[in-house]
């Protein structure tokens, strides 16, 4: 059946803007499946010259067919739909809609075509040049986009910005050697401003040449005194050897501009990091002189109260960042309640999490109101508590692991991998179930259930950090099968080189295998990370194994002070102290 070629100009009109939905909303290709389709935005036409473009019969079918393939989930269809159309069309504005559907479509060649026909039918429009340089990227032609990029710093104004782009664009491309040469050529076309050093400097750090780094920091610094993000980021290069050379350098900034919040605030958090809380809470407060209402600070200040337990003050300050509209008032919320429960004033902090309805802190406040109950003997009531909250299948894992901790902290181990075990045989490969059936397991000394659940997180999720040290640590402290124990704690390590955790693991390990100054460094390591009761129960065994016992008292006295009844610290203080 033909389409009558008399539209009404109004009906015609609608048609053609339904197709040239150029102002739409762009799909990222690596948000879910479940993602709406684009949806329609009609706007002017755009400056850039058009194509005399009739719309035919056939050329209105397959906009239609398009449309509505990309309304009804078959984004593909409508991806090669648009794709064809831009081809013979060559209109920008349907080579712009081809490149959001096809996108979503998850069909990158589609989408970096449409993108190069988008920007050969518009060359003056930036944003067909970034989506085309963005496409290329993400395909790893670095060569193709280089001069896309050069041409994309050279427009009027753009090079200060651009430059400072560079470090998002290329983040999504792992060969960071090649990353560093494109922007070192490209900066070397702008010898004197200082945002080509800095992101030079970005791409530097990024492939590890932490030497070429500072040096175009510094470069750059020199071009603008004074510049924040340059002293922030030398910093932040400068701690990973030294933070005594990371806090000279802000320092010395914040001599020459004592207002500077950037800085200042830097400078707090590193000394946070070091547990240096005087220290930190006194530059916090510096920032509160400059700015009385600075949220940053005054959340800095909150923070550091409740560590020095000084709770009238974190009350104070996490109040009066709610008063202040601070960004994230139910993180704020949530904190109160744990403050009230740090005081064990149960009822005051159940009202701080029954405030928080929604977002990301609503299920953590729920599992921290069932902790309360169950603290204050109403366990029963704190599950029954849990299994009525209303969840979705993930979140509803996440209460099920929340009653079953609940189960263990009551020494009903039994329950709690019984319980574990119910929900694994209707989801038998859920990783996070089995990762904590696994963990139970041992405390009913079922360590055949631990190894097989760990090796098949492994199989299931093979980024999986913490399976490989759960089932590397377990085989060093049993003191069996070494070699294997080293191998996967060292896998683990390479998935989360930072983890305080599984930096002690490898310290007991080598401890295990008899390698005593291996193992020291490991755990001194860890526990200036985390100064936390099971790996001060480790560090201060090793300190006391080689003769070194009046160390190891100062840590085991440390650790008793934040984790008193951790239960290795307690087993290793009774073995080797009776």
């Amino acid at each position: 059946m033909r389409f009558s070629m008399r539209l009404p100009i109004g009906l015609a009109a609608a048609c053609f803007a339904l197709a040239a939905r150029v102002q739409g909303q762009v799909f990222d290709p690596e948000k879910d499946d479940e993602a709406e389709a684009p949806a329609a935005v009609v706007l002017p036409a755009p400056a850039a010259k058009l194509p005399p473009l009739e719309l035919t019969e056939p050329m209105l079918y397959e906009f239609l067919l398009g449309e509505i393939a990309a309304q009804r989930g078959s984004p593909g269809l409508a991806a090669q739909t648009y794709i064809d159309l831009a081809r013979r069309s060559r209109d920008p504005r349907i080579a712009r809609r081809a490149v959001e559907i096809a996108n979503f479509a998850r069909s990158p060649e589609l989408a970096l075509e449409a993108a190069r026909l988008w920007h050969e039918t518009d060359p003056d429009s930036t944003p067909a040049l970034r989506a085309l340089i963005a496409l290329l990227v993400n395909a790893r032609r670095l060569a193709e986009a280089e001069p896309h990029i050069a041409k994309l710093l050279a427009g009027p104004g753009a090079a200060p910005g651009g430059f400072l782009q560079l470090a998002q664009l290329f983040a999504q491309n792992p060969d960071r050697k090649a990353n560093l040469a494109v922007v070192q050529r490209l900066a070397a076309r702008y010898p004197e401003l200082p945002e080509a050093r800095f992101a030079t400097a970005q791409a530097a750090a990024a492939a590890n040449d932490e030497a070429l780094a500072l040096k175009e920091l510094r470069g750059a610094a020199e071009l603008r005194p004074g510049w924040e993000a340059a002293a922030v980021f030398e910093s932040q290069l400068l701690r990973r050897r030294s933070f005594g050379e990371a806090a000279a350098r802000l320092n010395a900034f914040l001599e020459k501009y004592p207002q500077s919040r950037e800085v200042r605030l830097q400078l707090a958090r590193m000394l946070v990091g070091e547990r240096r809380y005087g220290d930190a809470k006194a530059q916090f407060e510096r920032i509160l002189e400059i700015r009385k209402d600075d949220t940053e600070a005054i959340y800095g200040v909150g923070l550091l109260a409740i560590q020095a337990k000084d709770y009238a003050l974190a009350e104070a300050s996490l109040k009066r960042l709610l008063g202040l509209g601070y960004r994230d008032p139910d993180g704020v919320r949530f904190t109160l309640g744990q403050v009230a429960e740090e005081q064990k004033d149960w009822p005051r902090a159940i009202e701080w999490y029954v405030t928080i309805q929604h977002g990301e802190h609503a299920l953590p406040a729920r599992m921290r109101t069932a902790n309360v109950l169950a603290r204050q003997g109403k366990l029963e009531e704190a599950r029954a508590y849990l299994r009525a909250v209303n969840a979705s299948d993930a979140q509803r894992v996440q209460l099920l692991i929340a009653e079953a901790q609940l189960l263990r902290e009551a020494n009903r181990h039994r329950e709690a991998f019984d319980l574990l075990g119910e929900a694994l045989a209707r989801n038998p490969d859920q990783p996070d179930l089995l990762y904590d059936h696994a963990l139970t397991a041992e405390k009913v000394d079922r360590l055949d259930v631990l190894e097989s659940n760990l090796r098949r997180v492994i199989a299931v999720k093979p980024d999986h950090a913490h399976a490989y040290n759960a089932l590397g640590y377990s085989l060093a402290d049993r003191n069996e099968r070494l070699p294997e124990a080293r191998k996967l704690v060292e896998r683990a390590l390479e998935l989360a080189p930072e983890d305080n955790y599984i930096i002690d693991s490898m310290g007991w390990v080598l401890y295990r295998m008899g390698d005593l100054q291996g193992a020291l460094e490991q755990l001194r390591r860890a526990w200036n990370g985390r100064p936390d009761g099971e790996i001060g129960a480790h560090l201060g065994e090793v300190l006391w194994v080689m003769g070194r016992r009046d160390e190891a008292e100062r840590v085991w006295g440390e650790a008793l002070k934040t984790s008193p009844e951790n239960e290795t610290l307690q087993k290793t203080l009774q073995r080797l102290k009776k």
